[in-house]
């Protein structure tokens, strides 16, 4: 079945979809912890914020060339868009065709844990400004799927509760969706990377990974404490609204957006070792640049 085609499935099957990619997951021989450790070796194309962009989703997969099995693709905050069907937000779709497209390429489609997805999955009221996309959703759930949208929003918290926390390359780079605020900084346990992820961990302004994904106004100082403290040489991660689509505010800190028109992604080549935020700037490609895939 193609990672295109999920509309068809009824409620059974979406769930089905999700949770089998959520012990896919879990499973993975590349984790340890709530992270994925890549080899040196391959290509890891890096995305941004995605928010139920379905042309950005099929251009991403097309330009990760997951035919080649030493490739990686990451993708993040994938729920929540700006565009709704009758009033209510679908982007359970994009889910499970995530889902899917992990199931066919187990190993290099690395679903990563956003702010969006632990908000679904735990709760937490959130908004973009159009309404409180959790509740879009749920209705979004709801008009799909009537009585039975409850067995797909289990589904859906089983599989965000999969995702892992970050992704790191044997090259040095770390990949989150975002990084501790300063503030968070003198609670936050450096271990968590480490370990699996607790219930308490997704506590809002408390939990680890509630920190590491809705953290903002970091510093260079903390970008380098962290650094030295995961032996990191370049983070990768989103979580920012970036005009051009990508920025490198720091050495040390690359952030991306594949959300908007001048959406880009970074291609890495994981046998040599990580580039500066500045230098892996150069190589970003905007998706604009690339055609759509046909079918």
């Amino acid at each position: 079945m193609s990672s295109a085609s999920v509309d068809h499935l009824g409620a059974t099957g979406v769930a089905d979809l999700l949770d089998r990619a959520a012990r896919s997951m879990l499973q993975d021989p590349l984790r340890r912890g709530c992270c994925v450790h890549l080899p040196a070796r391959g290509r890891l194309l890096a995305t941004g914020d995605l928010h139920d962009h379905p042309i950005h989703f099929q251009k991403v997969q097309a330009f990760a060339r997951l035919d080649r099995p030493d490739h990686h693709l990451i993708l993040h905050e994938l729920i929540h868009g700006e565009r709704l069907t009758h009033g209510v937000d679908l982007s359970w779709r994009m889910l499970a065709k995530t889902a899917q497209l992990r199931l066919e390429h187990p190993g290099q489609v690395h679903p990563m844990l956003a702010n969006h997805e632990i908000a679904q999955a735990f709760r937490q009221p959130v908004s973009k400004g159009a309404g409180e996309n959790t509740q879009l959703f749920r209705d979004g759930l709801d008009w799909t799927f009537g009585d039975e949208a409850g067995v797909v929003e289990q589904a859906v918290e089983n599989f965000v509760r999969a995702m892992p926390l970050a992704v790191r390359t044997g090259n040095g780079l770390l990949c989150s969706h975002s990084l501790p605020s300063p503030l968070a900084m003198p609670n936050f346990d450096l271990g968590v990377l480490d370990r699996e992820l607790r219930d308490d961990d997704f506590q809002v302004r408390t939990g680890a990974a509630w920190n590491m994904t809705w953290g903002r106004a970091q510093t260079e100082e903390l970008v380098e404490t962290l650094a030295k403290a995961w032996n990191a040489s370049l983070f990768v991660a989103g979580h920012k609204h970036l005009e051009d689509g990508v920025e490198a505010p720091f050495p040390r800190l690359l952030l991306l957006n594949t959300d908007h028109e001048r959406a880009s992604v970074v291609p890495f080549d994981l046998s040599a070792p990580a580039p500066s935020a500045g230098e892996a700037m150069l190589h970003a490609v905007p998706l604009a640049a690339i055609g759509a895939p046909h079918g």
